[in-house]
């Protein structure tokens, strides 16, 4: 699990501030200039996308025009996170080919939901996958706890996010942690306030185009040092690492299997039930654009996996030829989550080294706005429309909604602020983690319910999610990565890390027991669905 957070985090970032500290002046200025450029761009696009958006439907879902290939891209800028990036290249560079595993697990997760969801998910819902448990399930109740889920899941992602935006802001222009957070808050709300998910949609394609293109970049300049050889690139990495041949099989994962299995079920469900994801099919026109639409995610995501093996790699082969990015212990100077990029500086130089630090700071923009939105849909569309839906005025309903989506905008923002203000020293790795934890154990299971099986009944949505909830949120606290890792007890109370493994068989068979025991009809028959 330690693995896992560190995949899905930026604190790292904090201490990208160049290789043993010598070039960080040199790249300020470069850097700088790379930021307010894709500020600028990044605004004009809010602009652009805020006189285009009139309605709710314009607000929420881009009006149902984005193309397959464009939400391709969007859904792909949502896994190429920065994280993702440094993380994974953080893993190989330590342990090579067990870094490469999580890969698998995220690409996995589309196909599930392009299989099992988005045709179903297209013709039932409207804005969310909540209106999809909504259309099958009585009583606002439910909308009201999927959509309490989804702000969990949501605030876990988001303040990680800003918690490393503010910590790389402040290295980079050395300008206080304080005024880094509101500033990456300030932005983010300005782009879904005045922009919604268009503006949303188009800062994630330019930061997708981006992210791709620099580890393109990175590629064929570490392939480059190899004549364009990767065995070559694989047999310097063994000849260099201490583990020799042993990097290039999986070790760590066979020393638990249980817990590499739970992790997989984490990975592979967790991705398929992520409130921010799921969003993104009712962005398209129709279900066969949301099929095409992961067709071109998939594709552009395993292409940046895949350049993760090259530049990993290359990390761990250049950088420990170049003993001045090392501390005593044989670490990257920094801490591991900087091998990307001290590669970039080796590679070239500040301007390199800028560019990527540049692209890291769009990806965390175009997250926290996403991530953003689907929060504040929740409370708007979702629990404020599921609570008043009976005593409001049609005509005004729309206008009144859209104005508690703004609100709710600026709420949710001012949250993530002081959260990240009041974390910024604590260990919040496990935030990521629960927010994975929770999303397999509570919105996918009550969602594949709700689209597949005609007995299953609000009460059986509440009891089941509930229980995933709860037992996520309590086994992971009782796992290695709190009981032990923050609260400094010498074993966890339950060994398997994450405990996916028992809490979505837990809230399936919750779920479908009281269902069963309650026998409630549900409010859509089973021949709609088929």
């Amino acid at each position: 699990m330690k693995a896992l957070c560190l995949l899905l985090i930026l604190p790292g970032l904090a201490s990208n501030a160049m290789a043993a500290g010598m070039h960080a002046q040199a790249t300020s200025g470069i850097a700088i200039a790379l930021f307010l450029g894709i500020i600028a761009i990044t605004l004009g696009i809010t602009w652009w996308a805020a006189r285009r958006t009139r309605t709710a439907s314009d607000y929420y879902t881009a009006g149902g025009q984005i193309t397959g290939l464009q939400n391709g891209l969007a859904i792909a800028g949502d896994a190429m996170s920065a994280g993702a990036l440094l993380g994974l290249t953080a893993l190989v560079f330590s342990k090579g080919f067990d870094g490469l595993v999580y890969a698998v697990g995220y690409t996995t997760g589309l196909p599930i939901v392009v299989f099992l969801m988005a045709s179903r998910m297209r013709k039932l819902g409207r804005y969310t996958f909540i209106d999809v448990v909504g259309a099958r399930l009585n009583g606002p109740s439910i909308r009201v706890f999927s959509a309490c889920a989804s702000l969990i899941i949501v605030l876990f992602y988001l303040v990680a996010q800003m918690v490393g935006a503010g910590q790389l802001i402040e290295i980079l222009f050395g300008i206080d942690y304080l005024y880094a957070v509101l500033l990456v808050g300030a932005l983010m709300i300005l782009y879904v306030t005045f922009g919604g998910m268009m503006a949303t949609t188009w800062v994630q394609i330019i930061k997708a185009v981006l992210m791709i293109s620099g580890c393109a970049l990175l590629c064929v300049l570490v392939l480059k040092q190899t004549g364009f050889s990767y065995g070559a690139l694989l047999a310097d990495s063994t000849a260099v690492h201490k583990a020799g041949h042993g990097i290039l099989a999986p070790a760590s994962f066979s020393k638990s299997p249980l817990s590499a299995f739970s992790l997989g079920i984490a990975l592979m469900l967790g991705t398929a039930g992520l409130p921010h994801v799921l969003m993104r099919f009712f962005t398209v026109p129709d279900a066969k654009a949301a099929r095409s639409s992961v067709l071109w995610a998939t594709i552009l995501m395993n292409s940046f996996y895949a350049m993760i093996f090259i530049i990993g790699f290359g990390a761990l082969y250049l950088l420990r030829k170049h003993p001045q990015f090392l501390d005593a212990h044989g670490g990257l100077i920094g801490g591991g989550n900087t091998a990307a990029l001290h590669l970039a500086y080796v590679l070239g130089g500040d301007t390199l080294f800028g560019f990527l630090a540049a692209v890291a700071f769009a990806t965390i923009l175009a997250v926290v706005s996403g991530l953003t939105l689907s929060g504040a849909t929740a409370i708007s569309h979702d629990i404020y429309g599921a609570l008043t839906r009976h005593r409001r005025d049609p005509e005004k309903a729309e206008k009144t909604e859209m104005t508690v989506m703004k609100v709710a905008v600026v709420l949710i923002g001012a949250i993530a602020v002081a959260l990240s203000l009041a974390f910024r020293t604590q260990n919040i790795a496990y935030m990521i983690s629960l927010a994975f934890s929770i999303s397999c154990s509570s919105t996918f299971p009550v969602l594949i319910l709700a689209i597949y099986w005609k007995r299953f009944t609000t009460l059986g949505a509440l009891c089941g999610g509930g229980a995933g909830l709860v037992a996520s949120l309590l086994l992971t606290i009782l796992g290695p990565s709190i009981w032990v890792a923050v609260l400094g007890f010498p074993a966890p109370a339950v060994p398997i890390d994450p405990p996916a493994i028992i809490t979505v068989p837990l809230a399936f068979a919750v779920g479908i027991v009281v269902s069963l025991l309650e026998r409630s009809p549900a409010r859509v028959p089973a021949g709609e669905l088929s």
